[in-house]
């Protein structure tokens, strides 16, 4: 992302805060700036080596419960993959992954002709597809 898109994530995560009367804490920011600022899907432990050198004193516990919020309130995702930690995107337009089984890297790709992929009727079985992967 740009600067200039993450100053407007982080305007529009602010304004969230307030309208659900959310502390707007320095750790949530900071936490929310790190995963915006990389485009390599971090993962718990790689968004804390980079906020701790920002916040004197952060825990692994205040990052794993930050990015837990961040999920919540839809500023970014947990992905969802076979690798050993979660990872978390702050794109949050419709976008697709590839992962590397060996490594376990995960890097976006845009194309049309996933977005427009469904499921046969016959296969939905009453559920509705919001997302898949």
């Amino acid at each position: 992302m740009t600067p200039k898109q993450i100053a407007a994530r982080l305007r529009e995560f602010e304004s969230l805060c307030h309208q659900r009367h959310l502390p707007l804490t320095v750790q949530r920011r900071e936490i929310l700036r790190a995963v915006l600022e990389r485009d390599d899907h971090p993962t718990a432990d790689q968004v804390y080596d980079a906020v701790r050198k920002r916040i004197a004193g952060l825990s692994l516990t205040t990052v794993y419960r930050a990015l837990e919020t961040l999920v919540g309130l839809g500023m970014i995702q947990r992905l969802h993959h076979p690798g050993p930690s979660a990872r978390f995107d702050g794109r949050m337009r419709q976008h697709h992954h590839l992962v590397c089984k060996k490594c376990s890297r995960v890097i976006d790709i845009r194309s049309h002709d996933l977005d427009g992929l469904t499921l046969p009727a016959g296969q939905r079985q009453g559920f509705e597809i919001e997302d898949y992967s």
